[in-house]
């Protein structure tokens, strides 16, 4: 079976993202959701064959790429999406503030549920609209949706919730039963579902992903999604996602966005993204979940060996951990001080809303080399 292994250190160090440009060279970077992982083969012939032939141009008003995506979401989720019930656009952020510009007013309320992905709060601002809070549950052994809280909040006049599924950054796939009832609730008061699927390609298969229009009726007629391969095959620069619907009136709202919104995506993440969605690259993905459910698993262990006042439940689904070190009593903030003292990288738990106090968000898709060095520099700082 196919093994997908990260790139040496040096070599990554060559590469100019974010990642790797942010913070000097003796910082571990483990803070923004990039990998340390080459290519799809499929995507790097894809990519290599444009730049030799300059197909460099603007994007087609007709491509393969919804096609490409149904016949994906068909063997990776057993679900039939309808390709002319897509559009795309630059990114998945783009395309949830275009859509939420549609089915909220300005100032009408959008329920996000934290601890939750940092931007979620500047997209619904950017919208027009202001953010209402419904925190997930903590059941003592994972998270859920708050479906009485959710449900408060629509009786209060939300109009629609930003939905994170898999969740970010606590790695949560919601279930069936969960989507159905918040379906459900966004139908008997007329608010609209936005659902972020962007990890979604990443769920391990033991839990595997349900869309969320995939769930019932209800939802298809409250539901938008968006999705794309960026995090999955490591394409955030590339600048490609897709809006999709699953009902006539949710249709014709993306269908009359301005065609600007579509011809933002890129012509290179474009191709890169068919190249992701074909058969291909599926061999390539199922290596690489391979190598994260190794790598979720590692930390859990070098966590318990070396910094066992760290709380961490083995996510469901990508390559981020979020971690609760508050028993270290290292402040709301510990990636501050983990950063200046320990020389590694986190993203700083406070972002991602009030309950992220004392919390880190650390991404496990690199070598289990790099992984062990990150957590026994922080263990270092016990009891300095």
């Amino acid at each position: 079976m196919l093994q997908v292994k990260a790139l040496p250190l040096a070599e990554l160090r060559e590469r100019s993202s974010e990642k790797w440009r942010e913070y000097p060279a003796d910082v571990l970077p483990l803070f923004v959701a990039e990998t340390d992982f080459p290519l799809a083969p499929a995507i790097t012939t894809t990519l290599q064959r444009a730049v030799e032939i300059g197909d460099t141009g603007y994007v087609a008003s007709r491509t393969p790429l919804a096609e490409s995506f149904a016949g994906f979401a068909n063997r990776r989720y057993g679900w039939n999406p309808d390709p002319a019930r897509m559009r795309s656009t630059a990114d998945v952020s783009m395309g949830i503030v275009e859509i939420l510009r549609r089915v909220t007013q300005p100032g009408e309320r959008v329920v996000v549920t934290p601890p939750v992905y940092p931007p979620f709060y500047d997209l619904v601002a950017e919208a027009g609209a202001e953010v209402e809070r419904v925190p997930l549950r903590d059941t003592g052994t994972r998270w859920e949706l708050d479906l009485d809280g959710i449900r408060a909040a629509f009786e209060g006049g939300a109009t629609a919730i930003l939905l994170c599924n898999p969740h970010n950054p606590t790695g949560t796939v919601h279930d069936r039963e969960s989507l159905a009832a918040l379906a459900e609730l966004a139908d008997e008061f007329g608010a609209a579902v936005v659902s972020d699927e962007i990890h979604a390609p990443l769920a391990q298969p033991g839990t595997g992903f349900m869309p969320f229009l995939a769930v019932s009726d209800a939802a298809r007629r409250v539901g938008y999604a968006v999705v794309s391969v960026s995090k999955a095959f490591n394409l955030a620069g590339l600048k490609c996602a897709l809006m999709v619907t699953a009902d006539d009136a949710t249709s014709e709202v993306v269908r009359a966005l301005p065609v600007e919104v579509e011809w933002r995506t890129g012509q290179f993440g474009l191709l890169a993204a068919v190249a992701a969605f074909s058969e291909e690259s599926d061999a390539w993905l199922d290596g690489l979940l391979r190598t994260l459910d190794e790598n979720r698993v590692l930390l859990e262990d070098l966590l318990a060996a070396h910094l066992p006042g760290a709380r961490y439940r083995i996510p469901d689904a990508g390559y981020l951990a979020w971690i609760d070190l508050s028993a270290l009593d290292w402040g709301d903030n510990p990636a501050r001080r983990i950063l200046r003292d320990a020389k590694v990288a986190l993203h700083f738990g406070p972002a991602f809303g009030a309950e992220g106090a004392g919390h880190v968000r650390l991404n496990f898709g690199t070598s289990p080399e790099i992984l062990t060095e990150a957590v026994e520099r922080i263990a270092a700082l016990v009891g300095r």
